[in-house]
């Protein structure tokens, strides 16, 4: 793709993200999360493979699908109340059908079986801008929706998407899908909270962006999509391997990494609410998780080739660069526990 087309097409992609966020009108919200599907699929069918072009065209689809359902919940509460304002939407019957759309353009449980299939048809590039950059305008909406939707249904929902995240990747091998999985489950997270405490379901997202794209670029500088994949490749970076673990536990939630903060802040604000018994399953269901990304973590550490590497050695390799970033990412990624108590400040 020529740069210039590229430009075009990424600075549309922030400019449908940002008209998203500041919008009041749900039509401005609707026409925002449109630029950004539209800008997005020129970008994942880029290479002309079969599987990108299947890829793309299940993403239009479903978006296009929950595109429609958007703006048909935004007529319905203009029909009953009269208004057109995001933060109007009072009518249970328009909340509950919105936040379904929204649901599935986020690609949460039971809305999301497009969002393994898609990811896997994409480069590793264009996948993480899928599990990170996409999220964020639907994410904005579903915020301002949350106090409005049925409490049920949105824990009911969550605790679906945390059990279908942990266990659709227990039998997965393709590290993509493993993402996508691991997406799924941490949508749950930040959804189960969102009506209690949206601040906690925005730090979690956050967190999670920081994550996947710290093990999106370790993925890329490996250069391996699958996990016999991983398990003969560790041997080119043996440092960035050591650093891979430690950020796929913090994708698990492991104390004392990362990742634990937002679930145990989540878990905490839920005992608070007195909902003891969804705050326990979503805990339970966890492990379902966290089983996976040890055996990811087991691929890319503990295993050794069946053969000598026949390539050239790794120190004579050329540097893909971009070392600067990960290494950033994987900072936050694996050290941000301890400024808990500045976070719940910030947050209060």
């Amino acid at each position: 793709m020529h740069p210039f087309v590229l430009t075009c097409l990424l600075s549309a992609l922030g400019l449908g993200t940002v008209l998203t966020f500041s919008s009041t009108h749900w039509l401005m919200a609707w026409m925002g999360l449109e630029i950004n599907t539209l800008a997005i699929l020129p970008v994942m069918a880029q290479k002309h493979h079969p599987r990108g072009i299947e890829a793309a065209t299940k993403y239009f689809l479903t978006q296009a699908t929950a595109a429609a359902v958007i703006l048909f919940a935004g007529l319905t509460n203009a029909w009953l109340t009269g208004e057109w304002s995001i933060s109007q939407l009072s009518h249970p019957l328009a909340a509950n059908l919105m936040f379904l759309a929204l649901a599935l353009k986020v690609g949460l449980a039971p809305m999301h079986f497009w969002l393994p299939e898609v990811l896997q048809g994409l480069d590793l590039t264009t996948g993480l801008i899928l599990s990170t950059w996409q999220k964020l305008a639907p994410f904005a909406l579903l915020v301002q929706v949350a106090p409005s939707v049925d409490p049920s249904l949105l824990v009911a929902l969550s605790l679906l998407s945390i059990l279908i995240g942990g266990w659709g990747g227990l039998n997965q091998t393709q590290l993509r899908k493993i993402l996508a999985f691991s997406s799924i489950a941490h949508l749950g997270w930040m959804t189960l909270v969102m009506r209690f405490a949206p601040s906690l379901s925005i730090l979690a997202l956050l967190l999670y962006i920081v994550m996947t794209s710290a093990t999106f670029l370790s993925m890329k500088t490996y250069g391996c999509t699958t996990l016999n994949g991983l398990a003969t490749s560790w041997a080119k970076y043996p440092v960035l391997g050591a650093l891979l673990t430690p950020t796929l536990l913090s994708l698990g939630g492991l104390p004392p990494l990362s990742g634990f903060l937002p679930k145990w802040l989540i878990i905490d604000e839920m005992v608070k609410q007195g909902l003891q018994l969804p705050a326990t399953l979503a805990a339970l269901s966890a492990l379902l998780s966290l089983y996976f990304y040890l055996r990811l973590c087991y691929a890319a550490t503990l295993t050794s080739a069946p053969n000598v590497l026949t390539k050239v050695t790794p120190w004579r390799l050329v540097s893909p660069g971009g070392h600067l970033l990960l290494a950033s990412l994987s900072t936050v990624a694996l050290g941000t526990l301890p400024l808990a108590p500045t976070i719940l400040a910030w947050i209060a």
